[in-house]
């Protein structure tokens, strides 16, 4: 297993990662080329200046319209192509997931939306050299899933998929977590230790188990993939992009 890619001091960011460096099937997938990441709300000048540094020319936002509404992205001067897929109505930041666990969620992704992620592989197999951010409020579920699949679909290896989700957890503890469990409070919801896994929490199980159910269901993610309506092309167009040959 690689050790996952570390965190990247974006301001406004706490979970900004860049996914490249991973071995993968007759490589290693590109740096610079595909990154992800929770809000991009709060950048200020600093953290604008730091997507220019780094060339990224497409925002891929799995957010839905009340989440964009509250905390739009702060992207003016970028010179930058913003994508809206939201990948389902609430997330695991929004009080509508109360009840829910992890498991329940991504099943939610990968069975009743897979257009929608089948979609956002396309975008990014379509961004050619172009560097590409995805994102959504936390950078850990819609996004983990979107980037896990991706990863696993050009040859990445499970375990080293699986670290990489894991690693969310503790970029998102402390303020980020906090803040969000404030906000959630101030609605009036207990916050349970189960609430704070959904809203901050990566265990690795969870993946695992959704990675289960598509072994089971379609055996294997490509497999998946072509099931939800993408061809070979498009799955060799986005190892292509992805994927640096040795």
């Amino acid at each position: 297993m690689t050790t996952p890619a570390s965190r990247i001091p974006v301001n406004g960011t706490y979970n900004f990662r860049d996914i490249g460096g991973y071995p993968a099937d007759g490589g290693a997938t590109r740096t610079g080329k595909l990154y992800r990441s929770d809000g991009l709300a709060r950048l200020g000048e600093e953290g604008r200046e730091a997507l220019r540094e780094r060339r990224i020319r497409v925002v891929i936002d799995l957010r839905d319209d009340f989440e964009v509404r509250a905390l739009p992205d702060d992207l003016d001067g970028l010179d930058v192509t913003v994508l809206r897929l939201p990948v389902f109505e609430g997330s695991g930041a929004s009080a509508s997931t109360i009840g829910a666990t992890l498991v329940d969620l991504y099943e939610k992704i990968v069975l009743q939306h897979r257009d929608v992620v089948v979609r956002a592989l396309r975008e990014i197999a379509d961004t050619g050299d172009e560097a590409v951010v995805v994102h959504c409020t936390a950078g850990k579920d819609r996004t983990g899933m979107v980037v896990a699949l991706a990863l696993l679909a050009v040859g990445v290896d499970r375990e080293t998929v699986i670290a990489d989700y894991a690693a969310t957890q503790a970029n998102l503890d402390g303020p980020w977590l906090e803040g969000m469990v404030a906000l959630i409070r101030s609605h009036g919801v207990e916050v349970t230790p189960d609430l704070r896994i959904i809203l901050g929490g990566s265990p690795p199980e969870a993946l695992e188990a959704v990675l289960d159910l598509i072994d089971r269901e379609h055996g294997g993610v490509r497999e998946y993939l072509l099931d939800a309506g993408m061809d070979e092309l498009e799955l060799a167009k986005l190892r292509s992009v992805l994927v640096q040959p040795a």
